[in-house]
């Protein structure tokens, strides 16, 4: 009982001491609110871009791959991008059919290739939209859900027919208001009909994901040809047997190509996991930097909270004598100053946490960077000063309880 009405005691002289200077407490704690900023904003922007790198950029699922002329992910070299490059061949028809004929351990293989393209719709003209001819298992592959019409069939690849499949940004430049089903289209001067509209994708970055218009590849090589610019998309038998069809893939791709055991891959093969584990080491990288400049902020925010208290120390030296000659002990003294010095950190976090709060709503409101705070940065960051300031309230709150109550009686008030 005694303890907690000494606490009490304590908080409640804290929390008077920093209402009584409100000024000199808040100049103290601009270290500490810096750093508690600092760190919950990193840890926001870390969080909000992991959701949004599984839910919008790695799309590929958790069982599928592409296999791509070059994949460049994580460590950039110019070298190794140049080296491959002149070395890697452009992917082609007659590997997908080899591949689709002896690959046992993909459920879906698909093939696409795209350019961009100038799209006419009566008046209205698109430039730069992105036209992918692709197989008609790629709504399959990657999850494309028509809002209405259809997606392309077999049949149509087949018979190499002009029609078309568009995005939403695309139906909503030409058709904002009708339907875009069964209307026609001039694709680069050609006519082409539309069977279907995609469910609206969303925006990566602030770059949308939905201006782009599909056709059968086979209309697409009569259109173009089929020598630049081919990739494959697989989905596994399901995620467990991901690696071993990623291995299936490469191994019939190098005999195809009569690779060598000791030559490199001719060619890329990327998962949803490749983005992720790249996208892991870009952030570890950013969260020690982060670590090392709220390192430096906290202590530098410590040693101020320490000179400060050492300031109170003083000034309270005939406070410290007289509740010593009416019994306080060198605990509740301690306990007195640590107190205060805690609070002083926290509430310092506590600022540093609104402000960062404040910041990572605006940053979502008015830019493409996703935002998200996590509670657990909330409590660390309070947490993570309060315990600042109790390290460095130590050696003051020692000094204090040392105080011999004659002497300090003598100080002048």
């Amino acid at each position: 009982m005694r303890a907690n009405a000494s606490f009490r005691e304590a908080f409640t002289t804290a929390a008077n001491s920093l209402r009584g200077s409100k000024l000199r407490s808040f100049l103290t704690l601009l270290g500490i609110i810096l750093a508690t900023a600092t760190l919950i904003s990193v840890m926001s922007l870390i969080e909000g871009m992991n959701r949004y790198i599984a839910e919008n950029v790695s799309n590929m699922g958790a069982d599928g791959f592409r296999v791509r002329r070059m994949v460049m992910i994580g460590h950039w070299d110019p070298k190794k991008f140049l080296v491959a490059q002149r070395r890697n061949p452009e992917l082609t028809r007659e590997e997908f059919e080899f591949l689709k004929s002896r690959a046992t351990l993909v459920r879906e293989l698909g093939m696409e290739a795209g350019r961009d393209a100038r799209l006419h719709y009566r008046s209205e003209v698109m430039e730069g939209v992105r036209l992918n001819g692709v197989t008609p298992n790629m709504a399959v592959i990657r999850n494309i859900q028509p809002v209405s019409g259809r997606y392309i069939t077999d049949i149509e690849n087949q018979r190499r027919l002009p029609v078309a499949f568009l995005g939403h940004d695309v139906k909503q430049r030409f058709f904002p208001s009708v339907e875009a089903v069964g209307k026609t289209i001039l694709i680069e001067g050609r006519p082409f009909q539309v069977v279907g509209v995609s469910k609206e994708l969303g925006s990566v970055f602030g770059n949308s994901q939905d201006g782009f218009v599909q056709i059968p590849i086979e209309t697409y090589f009569k259109m173009f040809g089929s020598r630049m610019g081919i990739g494959y998309a697989a989905l596994a038998r399901d995620r467990l047997h991901l690696e071993r069809a990623k291995d299936e893939v490469r191994m019939l791709l190098r005999a195809w190509r009569h690779l060598g055991p000791n030559e490199d891959d001719t060619f890329g093969i990327v998962a949803s996991e490749s983005l992720v584990d790249a996208w892991d080491r870009m952030t570890g990288a950013i969260a020690m930097t982060a670590i090392a400049v709220v390192s430096v902020f906290m202590v530098v925010g410590g040693i101020v909270i320490m000179n400060i208290m050492l300031a109170v120390v003083s000034e309270r030296t005939h406070e410290i004598g007289v509740r010593k000659a009416v019994g306080a002990r060198r605990s509740d003294i301690r306990r007195q100053f640590l107190v205060e010095s805690s609070m002083l950190a926290a509430s310092g976090g506590l600022a540093g946490v609104l402000l960062a709060w404040l910041s990572a709503v605006a940053i979502r409101n008015f830019t493409p960077v996703p935002m998200s705070l996590p509670w657990s940065a909330l409590v660390m960051g309070v947490g993570l000063s309060a315990i600042v300031g109790l390290f460095f309230g130590i050696y003051p709150s020692t000094r204090a309880a040392r105080l011999d109550p004659i002497e300090a009686l003598r100080v002048e008030r």
